[in-house]
């Protein structure tokens, strides 16, 4: 392996280890060993801004919030309300309103005890209690007196859910339970043998035994799961109480209004044997599918902000003032919102939401099938994620300019959360986020700074090098290339170019020494562009003259194609300075262009006092003879042989077979015309005939020559077809030796 493949091999080695030891932080994290808090954070905001963003934002009518606000506390008195005002709102809800299901996010744990109760109780402690006439007599009293049983007595052949509080821990000296509590929704029995991470209560707050009894269910409306910055995003459905399971307020009340169908736990297979092959899949509430997750929890599907279900003062139900149709054939939920009974929670839509629209939007969720999921597997999906994206940014950052490795961390930011929000909205998944962008972040600007710091020495080193003779696209694809660079002298094959601005002598004669150094200065700047543009290397300006060369420092098997490329650029751009000259008073000026391809000798070479990275050899003498015949010719570029060679897809025009000052053999020299695929006719023609021209010439028939030469002159005067016409003169008063080959001798240049 070259030292320039294995220097490849180990900076792509580092990229990986990069990616792999962030890869394996955020495993750990993914893997909640340890979870860091930071990014937990960060995904309960991200979870935050995509419920904002998607939420239907509209009101369901379906729902009803009958309120214990403010309002109704002044009118009723203030909270708690006798039983009997309870009871005839209870009554006024059903027998007026004609609702469907009733469900109290009020908790009813103590017996109400009226100032009538209070004299039976000591009418019972004195004597009077113990005549029988009169013992009766309190005992029927009591009776009518009693609102506790004037409640309960509400509920009968009604559908009411009763709410209450499981306690996940007892203080010292509390008793465990208080109330009643429904029938279990699943008896421990249904789920023996499974193991499930329930939300496992401790102790119950119900309601009182009368109320439980005549209820037809009820669900607890404890909120056990709250995130740790205090925000309401989930709620268990389903509680464990001595291996029973229980039922939400929000699940209880649904449930009810669906006819109470059976519930039931789903479970799918599972080959991680650390959860004995099963794996809880969803609840079922009857035929529909709640997904859950193991502890059968499950996101609280907001609608909106507070007010997303209507809203009837308690005070109105109690009066019979309340609109029909609000309430008609509707789920109503009675619940608090004066600020005084302290039922507010953090939510994604709001800091201060009322508990009981909280509820709601759980049950319009359940009976709409708009619950999100989060199902176990993606943890592996956000591991998978997680590895493509190290992979990429350890593979493709590298290869990328500094600008563009920027746009890319920026589109693979964007990929991920148009991923994530289609896997919200389409398939309804709660997938991470945050680790995923994190990750994305860090290994970038792990990526980046490695480059910068480490990689970009040897860049800065190029540079340094190479930077006043290379354009910096080239130092950085040497870099990225890692081909090695070495500026001992070392034998190539390459081409080399020429350039010399016509006239210069008395161009300088004519400007003074400000104004040439200026038009100096404008006309070297665009010639250089376009050496840079084609991948030249500038070897040195000598006055108004340029060499360059191809095929180092870094190797082109293409030197040839962007040397003419470059010498037919620079001729352009020469023309078109010629506006702004005129407009400065500057004559025109003209270049010649030589270029020649071959093997030479390049590397650093000098003297201890001053040395420079530069081309060698009879092919670089060569290029400079070339250019040197532009002007005998009158053309703007002359190649060699070899490079013609070199480009079969070029049309060239053969311009002489000479033999140049410092080279015994002789040398076919050409013009290029351009692309072949792109020559027009008639500049097809021109070359053919002209070729013709020079073929009868070298074979000394001056006739044809001359004719052909002249209908050339006739098409198009040329200076090249009069050094032909000249010669066929010259050779007709001095005829060449017998032995001539055609060959013409330039031994000045």
């Amino acid at each position: 392996m070259s030292s320039a493949a294995s220097l490849r091999w180990f900076r792509l080695c580092i990229r990986l280890g990069i990616s792999a030891v962030s890869l394996a932080i955020f495993a750990m994290h993914v893997a909640s060993s340890p979870r860091f808090e930071i990014i937990d954070r960060i995904e309960n905001y991200l979870y935050d801004v995509r419920v904002l963003l998607t939420m239907p934002g509209t009101v369901d009518d379906r729902i009803v919030i009958v309120d214990i606000d403010e309002a109704s506390q002044l009118e009723l008195g203030q909270w708690p309300w006798p039983r009997d005002t309870l009871a005839t709102i209870v009554d006024h809800l059903f027998n007026d309103y004609a609702i469907r299901v009733l469900g109290f996010d009020v908790l009813f744990a103590e017996a109400e005890e009226t100032s009538a109760e209070r004299l039976l109780a000591e009418l019972r402690q004195s004597g009077i209690a113990e005549i029988p006439q009169v013992r009766d007599e309190l005992v029927r009293i009591a009776a009518e007196l009693d609102s506790n049983v004037r409640f309960a007595e509400s509920f009968i052949a009604r559908d009411v859910v009763t709410g209450f509080v499981f306690k996940d821990s007892l203080a010292p000296n509390e008793p465990q339970s208080t109330g009643a509590l429904p029938e279990p929704i699943i008896p421990a029995a249904a789920i023996d043998g499974v193991s499930i991470p329930f939300v496992d209560a401790q102790g119950f707050a119900g309601s009182l035994p009368a109320l439980q009894e005549n209820a037809t269910t009820g669900g607890f409306f404890d909120a056990p799961v709250i995130d740790s910055d205090g925000v309401f995003r989930r709620a268990p459905l389903l509680q464990r109480y001595r291996g029973d399971l229980y039922p939400s307020l929000a699940l209880a009340v649904p449930g009810l209004s669906l006819g109470s169908p059976p519930v039931s736990l789903s479970f799918a297979s599972r080959k991680d044997e650390r959860m004995s092959g099963i794996e809880l899949d969803a609840l079922l509430l009857g035929d529909r599918r709640v997904p859950v997750n193991e502890q059968v929890t499950v996101y609280i599907p907001y609608r909106g902000p507070q007010g997303s279900f209507p809203y009837v003062p308690a005070k109105d139900v109690f009066s019979g003032t309340a609109p029909q149709e609000i309430l008609r054939d509707r789920i109503v939920l009675i619940g608090a919102s004066a600020a005084g009974l302290l039922d507010l929670r953090s939510t994604p839509v709001g800091q201060r939401y009322i508990g009981v629209e909280a509820h709601a939007n759980l049950v319009s969720g359940l009976l709409d099938g708009t619950i999100l999921q989060q199902p176990s597997w993606t943890i592996g999906l956000e591991f998978s994620l997680l590895f493509v994206i190290a992979l990429l940014t350890a593979l493709v950052l590298p290869r990328l300019a500094p600008i563009t490795a920027l746009l890319f961390v920026i589109g693979l930011l964007f990929l991920t959360m148009a991923l994530n929000l289609w896997m919200w909205t389409a398939q309804g998944l709660v997938v991470p986020l945050a680790s995923l962008l994190c990750f994305t972040l860090v290994a970038s600007v792990l990526q980046i700074n490695y480059g910068f710091f480490v990689e970009s020495r040897n860049k800065r080193h190029l540079s340094k090098v190479f930077g006043q003779y290379i354009p910096p696209s080239l130092v950085a694809e040497m870099d990225a290339s890692g081909q090695d660079v070495s500026l001992e002298g070392e034998s190539r094959t390459m081409s080399v170019l020429f350039s010399d601005v016509r006239g210069f002598t008395t161009l300088s004669e004519k400007l003074d020494a400000r104004e040439l150094t200026q038009l100096m200065n404008e006309f070297l700047t665009p010639i250089t562009r376009v050496i840079h543009e084609h991948r030249g290397t500038i070897d040195k300006y000598m006055g108004d003259a340029v060499m360059a060369f191809w095929g180092a420092p870094l190797a082109d098997d293409q030197h040839a194609r962007h040397a003419v490329q470059a010498g037919m650029g620079m001729i352009r751009a020469v023309r078109d300075l010629g506006d702004d000259f005129a407009k400065k008073g500057w004559p025109p000026i003209a270049v010649g262009v030589g270029v020649s391809s071959g093997n030479m000798n390049v590397g650093n070479m000098g003297s201890e006092f001053r040395i420079a990275y530069t081309v060698l050899g009879d092919t670089v003498n060569l290029g400079s003879r070339l250019e040197g015949l532009t002007k005998q010719y009158g053309v703007d570029m002359i190649v060699s042989d070899g490079t013609a060679r070199l480009l079969p897809d070029f049309a060239f025009r053969e311009l002489d077979l000479v033999r140049v000052k410092g080279k015994h053999e002789p040398v076919a020299i050409y013009e290029p015309v351009g692309l072949a695929s792109e020559l027009p006719d008639s500049e097809r023609e021109q070359i053919a005939l002209f070729a013709s021209a020079v073929a009868a010439f070298r074979k000394r028939n001056w006739d044809t020559a001359q004719a052909t030469l002249h209908n050339l002159n006739e098409r198009t005067e040329h200076h090249l077809y009069n050094v032909y016409l000249d010669r066929i003169e010259q050779f007709r008063r001095e005829p060449p030796p017998a032995d001539w080959d055609g060959v013409f001798e330039h031994l000045t240049k």
